[in-house]
């Protein structure tokens, strides 16, 4: 096995590790949403310190549900991967052709 599969395969591990140690070791379950996003938990901390907080600014989209709003983050995600993934991809292909650029000018 060479470095980089090595590499990638450590990787690949970690990534797996990460998915599946939270919801192995119960992490979450003493609460009613035991995934919820950072909003809710800091919404849930101001409520507690202060209740008569009022918010000074509203969404301007509310979706209807939590599944909503996760696909929509889904897909936010989505895109921004596909942009980097796209420039990298280019600099890439830029930096192989300037290569073969150079190895065709020299004899």
């Amino acid at each position: 096995m060479n470095r980089n599969t090595r590499i990638n395969a450590l990787l690949l591990l970690v990534v797996a590790a990460l998915a599946v140690l939270p919801l192995a070791l119960g992490l979450g379950d003493h609460k009613e949403e035991p995934f919820a996003g950072a909003d809710a938990e800091a919404e849930t901390a101001i409520t507690e310190i202060d209740p008569d907080y009022e918010p000074w600014f509203s969404p301007l989209y509310e979706p209807p549900s939590g599944e909503v709003e996760s696909a929509l983050f889904a897909l936010q995600a989505a895109i921004g991967a596909g942009v980097l993934a796209y420039y990298f991809g280019l600099r890439r292909g830029r930096r192989q052709g300037e290569q073969r650029a150079s190895a065709a000018a020299d004899p």
